[in-house]
């Protein structure tokens, strides 16, 4: 074998199973296509990553934590969910919830630096940049992985996390649910007047969404979601008008606000694989689960798929197995279907419930957001599974 591991693809979910495998006895080679500059030195990218507890721990583990400047890290210290212009209202609480914080904001584009570093820093990961995967076969046998520059790597597994519209997975036969939530998500930075105390808003208004994600001083990354066709419309509005919607948006709680940055577009589209794993292949990231942002959750289940798949890994080399063996890839595919099924499914629910206008539906969500808000455990479930703060024998993930 050329090498016991090939991953395709250097985005987050890639870079993180790379460090996971960092100095183990395994010889791991990453294939991405983009530029090597694109990917050790990446640019601001307008998403700011909600990290929960138990991302932060595993990223602490990888060793890629201490590479982010703290400085560069926010605390979310409180939550506030709104329904259009209704006084319905649902609110988290890190002090109330007896926690540090709720989680912790880190600009993508900062995670995706420090864990390229750290990979760069495992003498057992070989990176290949501006190399395109053609095609991949596998048998019981071993793996091997077809490159655009001629070569063919044998390998005893391959990994796919290579974006939510994976070429690869499509290749292997793995057929997937895909939701085309024909929203768009648009997202800057802004200042504003009024401190934000590091409480997050998220307004569920008619016909659009306005989020607030708070940032270290008076500074918040702002994200707004409308129908595709709407898109164009606020990405060409000029910044004295982007200012003034997003001032009023937020009901004036801010003062006034400005923009201080580009602003970013991206499509939302959910993705769900129907399944993880086959012959010596597994799919990790968002070419497993691509889930849309409401819950903020995206990069947390794709930080935790990894983390499975490695630790079965681990186990079946500390036990002399096969790493690629069915065997070991049903274990991760089985934890991995435990974790992300309800959560990716019943935010797809929470999107349809809080995205749909129909008075029939503003008053069913009225009602929910005042009953979790009034009944402690229900919030205190919620809080926990968003936080992951701890582990709620109640909730399977």
């Amino acid at each position: 074998m050329d090498y016991d591991i090939v991953v395709i693809g250097g985005g987050p979910a890639g870079l993180s199973f790379a460090c996971s495998m960092a100095g183990l006895s395994l010889n791991v080679l990453l294939v991405e296509k983009s530029p090597l500059k694109s990917v050790s030195k990446p640019k601001p990218d307008g998403r700011e990553i909600a990290l929960t507890h138990h991302s932060r721990k595993i990223l602490i583990k990888l060793g890629v934590w201490a590479l982010i400047d703290e400085a560069k890290v926010s605390p979310l210290k409180e939550a506030k969910v709104f329904d259009g212009d209704s006084d319905s209202l649902l609110n988290f609480d890190a002090k109330k919830s007896a926690i540090e914080a709720l989680g912790y904001l880190v600009p993508n584009h900062l995670i995706r630096a420090a864990l390229f570093e750290r990979v760069s820093q495992a003498e057992n990961v070989t990176i290949l940049n501006e190399i395109i995967v053609d095609g991949v076969s596998t048998s019981n046998k071993g793996a091997e992985v077809s490159l655009s520059n001629g070569r063919t790597i044998k390998s005893k597994l391959v990994v796919a996390a290579d974006s939510r519209f994976s070429e690869i997975r499509r290749k292997m036969g793995i057929p997937s649910i895909m939701k085309d939530f024909s929203k768009v998500m648009i997202t800057t930075r802004m200042s504003h007047e009024k401190a934000h105390n590091h409480i997050a808003l998220e307004c569920f208004n008619y016909g659009h969404t306005l989020a607030l994600l708070p940032l270290n001083g008076k500074l918040s990354s702002v994200v707004l979601t409308v129908p595709t066709d709407r898109s164009d419309e606020i990405l060409d509005l000029d910044e004295e008008k982007f200012n003034e919607m997003a001032s009023d948006g937020f009901g004036g709680k801010l003062g006034q606000m400005k923009q201080i940055g580009d602003r970013y577009s991206y499509p939302l589209v959910g993705v769900y694989a129907q399944k993880f794993i086959s012959t010596r292949f597994a799919l990790i990231g968002d070419a497993a689960v691509g889930m849309h942002p409401v819950t903020a959750h995206g990069f947390n289940l794709g930080l935790r798929g990894q983390d499975l798949l490695s630790l079965s890994i681990s186990r079946a080399l500390n036990n002399g197995q096969d790493i690629g063996a069915n065997v070991v890839l049903k274990e991760f595919e089985r934890k991995q279907i435990n974790l992300s099924r309800l959560m990716y499914f019943g935010t797809n629910g929470i999107v349809s419930l809080f995205t749909n206008d129909d008075a029939s539906i503003k008053q069913v969500r009225k009602l929910v957001l005042k009953f979790a808000n009034r009944f402690p455990p229900v919030k205190s479930l919620i809080t926990q599974h968003l936080t992951e703060s701890k582990k709620s024998n109640l909730i399977p993930f």
